[in-house]
């Protein structure tokens, strides 16, 4: 039996319900012969089950200890390709393409970690991701609700996200204090908004959404003036989470140009 301690600096928090971990592998539904790429296996709770479907299974932690427990674990294992790394820095494209990435994230390092996988997402098939039940809120929020925010728009851009079930503290050793959720995100390509400069739209949604409370009038003072937003189809009396993620890379790409 493993009896690595979590470590609080790293945000560890190991799933220990079965129940749990057969749904999540089922929401993946893993095939032989497909690349996953699972981030941080921990003690290896979903390594294990996905391991034995057959697929070509890379795993990366960055926890040392737990790292060579795992190679140990998974010694004889031909299909598992074990990483000690950090996630926020791996070249995911270098294992090649079509990739599923999997995992329970750590939560002090789960948005900056998403959009580095922005970044390769031209390797990506999608993405099932344990994440603090906030962040898939705001992640998955439709304009008009109060989650409605930053990380609605700067991820919308470029992943379509899927909510797809709860998962309590207790499911965790140790248990979080807050409630997790899984969530699938798959690379919208074609189909998505195209965005001349993402700089330049990250910085109109920042300052947009630092003052929420206010009109795009306000909020977007020195940036866009009402004559810009009118001719992009806004309403610069309308507040920010009012303002649909299309519409917000439309006003951008205007400015840009």
């Amino acid at each position: 039996m493993n009896t690595h301690r979590a470590r609080k600096r790293f945000g560890q928090h190991f799933l220990t319900r079965d129940d749990i971990v057969t749904d999540i592998v089922a929401a993946i539904a893993p095939s032989a012969g497909q690349t996953l790429v699972e981030i941080g296996p921990g003690r290896g709770a979903l390594t294990i089950p996905l391991a034995r479907t057959g697929v070509d299974l890379h795993a990366i932690e960055f926890d040392r200890d737990l790292c060579q427990d795992l190679r140990r674990r998974f010694s004889g294992a031909a299909n598992v390709t074990l990483h000690q790394a950090d996630a926020l820095e791996f070249d995911f494209a270098a294992i090649g393409s079509s990739l599923r990435i999997v995992g329970n994230l750590p939560y002090n390092i789960s948005t900056p970690l998403l959009f580095h996988l922005i970044d390769a997402r031209d390797a990506i098939a999608d993405m099932h991701f344990m994440l603090q039940k906030e962040v898939v809120e705001r992640i998955c929020a439709e304009p008009g609700s109060k989650s409605f925010g930053r990380l609605t728009i700067m991820l919308g851009c470029y992943l379509e996200p899927v909510s797809l079930f709860d998962v309590p503290p207790d499911a965790f050793s140790p248990p979080p204090r807050v409630n997790s959720a899984v969530i699938r995100l798959r690379p919208r390509g074609e189909d998505g908004p195209a965005v001349d400069d993402h700089d330049a739209l990250s910085k109109m949604v920042v300052q947009a959404f630092t003052k929420r409370r206010k009109t795009l009038r306000n909020a977007l003072k020195g940036i866009a003036s009402d004559e810009l937003m009118e001719s992009c189809g806004i309403d610069p009396g309308k507040r920010p989470e009012q303002i649909a993620t299309v519409d917000w890379v439309r006003l951008s790409n205007c400015i840009s140009s």
